[in-house]
């Protein structure tokens, strides 16, 4: 068994560790003699004492199996209290972690509880800037994340990633854990690719909508995560800071949600939640499903009912603008 590595773009599959007969710290398996240099050099690096690995990393083992009696035997001594938020690379990892990241990696709901209370800080990261909360939310474990959000860990993950809970559970259509999210005030809107804000810097219009919760929803067709991010005052024209620049729209640069669930042929529902919300139609020039330009724009695929609602739409909010 190996860690468990995390990518925005290649979710991975969590560990199947629940059915399975509970594994111990004293059954994991010693190194490869292949990855022995590697994982010496990640040791010495990050575990205090290296001539002493083996008891360094007893607390993150013990966490990886959900090995919990091993847990509380050891945090019964100063030293390991001491050690339980250190970042260390354990038997079967590479990457260097906190024991509550490797439990919530894992799913082990009662060893995170008991981390917590032992006085683990929920939202340290690891070198990728990942937070157990978010490693929880990519691995699937809703309990882990409902213990997490109780125990205070931000909803939002850390700004030191390029992804955050919301985005992963918008992407994958985990409608459960997006509601726990949002319960826990996550900001549905939230991108850490931003960069400065006021009153630090200026906004910046971007110009791609690929790492916006609710346009993800909509690319992978999770429609009650759609819904759920509207409800819960997603922009209908978000495009990264605000409302979309006409001016990038007119050169091509930029795209609205409006625009992109018709662009990726998703249902009418889509485009009736949109428009419900307040989404802008004069903001998306469109006319045929397959006309020249919409070919030449990558719009072949719209579906002909979503296209009528929009038509429909825009042709309310031209009438009543010729009538001021």
């Amino acid at each position: 068994m190996a860690d468990v590595e995390v990518d925005v773009d290649d979710p991975p599959i969590a560990p199947n560790i629940m059915g399975c007969p509970l594994v111990t710290v004293s059954d994991l398996p010693s190194p490869t003699a292949a990855g022995r240099n590697l994982k010496e050099w990640l040791q010495e690096q990050f575990n205090k004492k290296p001539e002493e690995q083996s008891e360094d990393a007893l607390l993150h083992n013990a966490a990886y199996v959900g090995d919990l009696d091993t847990l509380r035997n050891l945090l019964q001594e100063d030293s390991f209290k001491e050690r339980i938020n250190e970042k260390s690379v354990w038997c079967c990892g590479w990457l260097p972690c906190t024991p509550l990241r490797i439990a919530a990696t894992a799913g082990h709901g009662a060893c995170v509880a008991y981390l917590i209370d032992q006085g683990a800080e929920v939202d340290l990261v690891d070198v990728k800037g990942q937070t157990a909360l978010y490693v929880a939310v990519v691995n699937g474990h809703l309990d882990c994340v409902t213990i997490l959000l109780e125990a205070g860990a931000d909803p939002n993950g850390s700004r030191h990633h390029r992804s955050t809970p919301v985005y992963h559970a918008a992407r994958v259509g985990r409608v459960d854990i997006l509601q726990e999210l949002i319960r826990f005030h996550a900001d549905v809107d939230v991108d850490h690719q931003l960069g400065a804000r006021p009153p630090f810097g200026a906004a910046r219009t971007l110009t791609t909508l690929v790492v916006c919760p609710l346009y993800i929803s909509a690319a992978y067709r999770h429609l009650h995560c759609f819904r759920l991010l509207l409800s819960a005052g997603a922009q209908a024209d978000y495009n990264y800071n605000g409302p979309v620049s006409r001016e990038a729209l007119c050169k091509g640069l930029a795209s609205c949600l409006l625009d992109a669930v018709l662009r990726h042929g998703c249902a009418p529902a889509f485009v009736s939640l949109l428009l419900d919300h307040g989404a802008e139609p004069s903001l998306v020039s469109w006319e045929e499903p397959h006309s020249e330009g919409a070919a030449a724009a990558g719009r072949g695929m719209v579906d002909p009912e979503a296209l009528q609602l929009y038509l429909e739409a825009r042709s309310r909010v031209s009438g009543a603008g010729q009538e001021e």
